[in-house]
């Protein structure tokens, strides 16, 4: 195993860890030692595999994340769902994850808010929505693979801005949240495929028309 691949697994191993002790030290070189005490690994080797600084560990855990909802909702589970249920529980799943850690979260958000940390921000976003994509069975590979997990990501962001200053019992106003944008989304996914349709697919009532008047022999 090459280092790169070892600090890669290192930080992936390390993430949850140091998710958890963000929560009262911040995304910081401190909650790197912590989480790394807590592991019993070297503080040293996780302050250097985390050299990156914040964006590099919430990458990490970003990507933790991902991992787990893969792993717990394969995309054969997720196939006998319909596709609105799969965007459902693939969200759902990833709060679901992260509730007993909400203030990293905040101050997660807070980071990849930052103008200087907005491109990366973007990437993880985009990857994130590509995997629940993935796994909700799309094979897109026109626009359409652009304009669904453009449309997810933002909608996920959004309910992650709603989600840490969700006070309500088992998060219902959040989960009324999520269920208004997927239901935005179905719409817009019918939308968009009667807009797209051939046109020898689509009703013209000129052509009805004409072929009233001269039908077919």
């Amino acid at each position: 195993m090459s280092e790169t691949d070892s600090l890669d697994a290192l930080r992936f191993a390390l993430a949850p860890a140091i998710a958890d002790a963000a929560a009262f030290d911040g995304w910081s070189k401190l909650a790197v030692s912590n989480a790394a005490s807590a592991m019993g690994t070297d503080p040293a080797t996780a302050q250097y595999a985390f050299s990156g600084g914040a964006m590099a560990m919430i990458e990490a855990w970003v990507n933790s994340v991902d991992a787990a909802m893969a792993e717990a909702l394969p995309a054969e589970q997720l196939a006998a769902m319909k596709i609105r249920e799969r965007i459902r529980s693939l969200v759902q799943f990833r709060l679901d994850a992260v509730a007993h850690q909400k203030e990293a979260l905040r101050r997660a958000l807070a980071i990849m808010a930052m103008p200087q940390n907005a491109v990366r921000a973007l990437q993880l976003g985009w990857h994130s929505a590509d995997v629940m994509w993935r796994l909700a069975g799309d094979t897109a590979t026109d626009y359409n693979h652009y304009t669904k997990r453009l449309t997810l990501g933002s909608i996920y962001a959004a309910t992650l801005a709603v989600y840490v200053d969700d006070a309500s019992d088992d998060h219902q106003t959040t989960r009324a949240f999520l269920e208004r944008r997927i239901e935005g989304i179905m719409k817009f996914e019918k939308a968009k495929a009667r807009l797209l349709r051939p046109r020898d697919e689509q009703f013209s009532p000129a052509r009805l028309l004409g072929r009233l008047r001269y039908p077919a022999r």
